[in-house]
């Protein structure tokens, strides 16, 4: 980690320090400590959003830190061919390589620095594992996947496959220097990342210098939500200590502010965070398993779709 870096930050644009004669500083409302456990066929993961008021989240459903962690050969897993409908996957690969293939013609290598959104809309199956090879060496895994859920309105619409790579992601410098910005999707500062959401939101991975803090301009209109990845710091005015695994919830504002404390271990001397937010949908949520819908009626619909194969064939068709 990080998977995407410059050799010189200040080469890149950058983000201007909001006023601080006019800036609304978000307060933390939270930080919790996401607990670890198993996904797919075994692999390990930190449950990101777990004991988070869903209030707070809106509109995310669910995140898993995937790894860190070093295979032997042999171990690597991936997840088994299973149905998804009603929200978007967001996969980003900080270290390893994952393979992706799904029922709607999707698909192909995600590799370190890659993102692979995935609108699952009305309904697919889809397969993540690592290829033979990586299975075969083993070797280095991280990276993470976030649920954003869709309005009712979008519901049921087609599928999509976004392959974002990560020489597309747009780079951007902190005010000072000391923080590189990597936008995924969404806008800061008016700068575009490259992913194409159909909810509103933001997403950016961020590696912050020992010793540096950054002060980052935010839509009043979002939520803002900030998980440790690696390293040490801070979050808010307050400076409430954040570090490895766990997620800031920021209240109303528009100005996000973390840091990274001056000393670091040893294998990640910098502090790396994900930072996110997004408009609420204020909508009900029925999830149940892979299906993310507005209503009980609306799983069970889900349900005998995917029994009557209404969600897609493997291998896919076209």
């Amino acid at each position: 980690m990080p998977a995407i870096s410059v050799e010189n930050v200040l080469a890149l644009p950058r983000v201007p320090e909001p006023d601080a004669a006019v800036a609304n500083e978000r307060r933390v409302v939270s930080v919790t400590t996401a607990p670890s456990g198993f996904e797919g066929e075994g692999f390990p993961v930190r449950r990101a959003f777990a004991g988070v008021d869903t209030r707070h989240l809106d509109p995310f459903i669910h995140m898993d830190q995937m790894g860190e962690i070093e295979y032997a050969p042999g171990e690597p897993k991936g997840t088994p061919w299973h149905p998804h409908r009603g929200f978007e996957t967001v996969t980003y690969m900080l270290d390893g390589v994952l393979r992706h293939q799904d029922s709607n013609g999707g698909g192909g290598l995600i590799t370190s620095g890659d993102t692979q959104w995935m609108t699952a809309g009305r309904g697919l199956l889809h397969i993540e594992a690592p290829p033979e090879e990586v299975v075969m060496a083993g070797g280095l895994f991280h990276g993470f996947q976030l649920w954003v859920n869709l309005p009712a309105s979008q519901k049921m619409i087609d599928p999509r496959y976004q392959d974002i790579r990560g020489g597309e992601v747009k780079l951007l410098s902190s005010a000072d220097g000391g923080a590189l910005l990597r936008l995924i999707a969404g806008s800061v500062a008016g700068h575009d990342g490259p992913g194409s959401t159909h909810t509103p939101i933001t997403l950016i991975h961020a590696t912050v210098a020992p010793g540096a803090q950054l002060r980052l301009p935010w839509r009043a209109d979002f939520n803002a939500l900030v998980y440790t990845l690696a390293g040490a710091g801070s979050v808010g005015t307050a400076k409430q200590p954040v570090k490895l695994g766990q997620l800031a919830v920021f209240g109303p504002g528009d100005v996000i502010t973390l840091a990274a404390d001056q000393q670091q271990e040893s294998r990640h001397q910098q502090l790396d965070v994900l930072i996110l937010g997004g408009k609420p949908i204020r909508e009900p949520v029925a999830q149940y398993g892979p299906f993310v819908m507005n209503t009980r009626d609306e799983l069970v619909t889900a349900f005998e779709d995917f029994q009557a194969g209404r969600l897609g064939v493997v291998p896919a068709l076209h």
